[in-house]
């Protein structure tokens, strides 16, 4: 979290309204059912404990991982290795009962690898369609940067609209679909860079960092007897998650909060340390992002908190800095706080009309 942002008390901190509101076409609100957002806040807290049982002492990491998962999103997970990158995204799948495959990507993985191939049938004479590990629910992408560009934009059209396409044939790919991709630093020996087109589709990015002495000192007494992630049992099924997703949907957005996440992506354009800007599909996933962060705090509608508890993770990893400012070592967490801090807040009540 940024230096000065405003805070609202734990990342699963209750109250707020019971009752979700959703928005028709028309713009009509109607209830949804009304424990919804209780049940989900319920839900979400079970997720939380079962993988902060694998991944000691890092509640904020954790809570991004479920904010993206409600957002309908991808995560991608950047650091050095050994801090428990794929620990995350294997304990995050495991505690949902749905289909999982894990991708370890290298050099010679190829497109066909992750999205499957057509083979020739001799007996029926004609082609058929073998689905690869992308046909799942949750897909690990370990070490994602350590495969070639050509390889990775196989991800492409997946990420953005949960179908894929192989020899003029169209697959859908069955809701839930979140894709955890880890990578290394950059700097790091046998890495490419992430493309922009592939970054951009990532909802948020977080780095894990080393734990504290007292979370490392507990991950060595919980480690080293057994092995927590074999321990790991669902607490919420594929059913379950969809439903979380239909009452995310229907978290309210006020006009002034929209506008308000607008002049945040807008102010990127035009910052002169950047290169490059966010896209307008940042704009869209900053609202889904803190949909669900207000979700997770019990509300069914969403406040400037939310979106600030969001902004960093979902922002930085898309902006390009100038030679100029990565000289003077700023980077792009910097300069979102920058911004959270100038661009005028929404003032008074952003709830939805009762």
């Amino acid at each position: 979290m940024t230096p000065n942002m405003p805070t609202s008390g734990t990342a699963f901190a209750g109250g707020g309204h019971a009752d979700a509101v959703t928005r028709g076409n028309g713009g009509h609100v109607r209830e949804t059912e009304p424990a919804t957002i209780a049940t989900l806040h319920g839900t979400v807290q079970r997720i939380a404990a079962n993988v902060e049982r694998v991944l000691v002492g890092k509640p904020e990491v954790v809570r991004i991982a479920l904010v993206t998962l409600l957002a309908e999103g991808h995560l991608l997970v950047e650091d050095v290795p050994g801090v428990g990158k794929t620990s995350l995204a294997k304990a995050l799948a495991r505690s949902i009962d749905c289909t999982v495959n894990r991708i370890q990507f290298t050099p010679d993985l190829l497109p066909s690898d992750i999205t499957g191939v057509s083979l020739y049938n001799r007996q029926a004479e004609s082609f058929e369609f073998r689905p690869g590990p992308v046909f799942a629910n949750i897909v690990v992408g370990d070490e994602i940067n350590r495969a070639s560009p050509k390889t990775q934009s196989a991800l492409l059209e997946c990420m953005e609209e949960d179908q894929v396409t192989v020899d003029g044939e169209t697959y859908a790919l069955d809701a839930p679909f979140m894709v955890i991709a880890t990578q290394n630093p950059i700097e790091m020996e046998g890495t490419y860079a992430l493309p922009e087109a592939q970054r951009d589709r990532f909802t948020a990015r977080v780095s894990i960092g080393y734990p504290d002495q007292q979370a490392e000192l507990a991950m060595v007494d919980e480690h080293t007897g057994r092995e927590p992630m074999e321990q790991l049992r669902p607490v919420a099924d594929a059913d379950q998650v969809r439903a979380l997703l239909r009452a995310v949907r229907g978290v309210h957005v006020s006009t002034e909060l929209r506008r308000y996440v607008i002049d945040l992506v807008t102010a990127t354009r035009t910052l002169p340390e950047l290169r490059l800007g966010a896209s307008p599909r940042s704009t869209l996933q900053l609202v889904r992002a803190a949909r669900a962060q207000a979700a997770l705090s019990g509300r069914d509608y969403v406040i400037p908190d939310d979106v600030q508890n969001v902004a960093v993770p979902v922002l930085a990893h898309r902006l390009v800095l100038t030679s100029e400012a990565r000289a003077t070592r700023r980077s792009a967490s910097d300069l979102v706080g920058s911004l959270l801090r100038r661009v005028e807040v929404p003032r008074g009540d952003t709830g939805p009309r009762r």
